[in-house]
């Protein structure tokens, strides 16, 4: 086992969960600022070549996990592992968030989902070598057929 630590904290716009977009066509674009620890700092050498980076950081107040449950874009339960939520026995959470610029320590990007001061376990460049036509969304496109496009001038369910 290990002892994680953070790597650096989240300028985020979002001091409360209730006001993170989430759901079905959530739009994520806003923009915050990962401040890197300046003892890791030398870590972001070369990270202004890529366009889009995983971050992975912790659900630092979230409190206890439910192994089942109804996220808020189904009305059917299903298991911690194939969905988003906070409440995991490990509360990691990982977030695909677009490089805007790099200013020495600190890596301005867009579409943070994370509250203001949430730690920073680690950054990677985002890389997928997957063809669209091979992923399955599992249950989620179920969910996401159901729902009708509100922009197309039709309702949502």
């Amino acid at each position: 086992m290990f002892a994680p630590q953070p790597i650096g904290f989240v300028k985020s716009p979002y001091t409360e969960t209730s006001a993170i977009p989430k759901g079905l066509n959530a739009k994520h674009d806003a923009e915050g600022v990962l401040e890197i620890l300046p003892e890791f700092a030398a870590g972001l050498k070369d990270v202004e070549g890529f366009s889009h980076l995983f971050v992975l950081w912790v659900f630092d107040r979230s409190e206890g996990f439910d192994l089942v449950g109804a996220p808020p874009v189904d009305n059917r339960p299903h298991g911690v592992f194939s969905t988003r939520s906070p409440r995991r026995p490990n509360p990691i959470g990982l977030t695909v968030v677009e490089l805007l610029r790099r200013e020495r320590n600190s890596l301005l990007v867009r579409g943070v989902d994370m509250l203001e001061g949430t730690p920073i376990l680690d950054i990677k460049p985002y890389m997928s070598s997957i063809p669209a036509e091979k992923l399955r969304r599992g249950w989620l496109a179920e969910a996401e057929s159901a729902f009708v496009d509100p922009s197309r001038g039709l309702h949502s369910e």
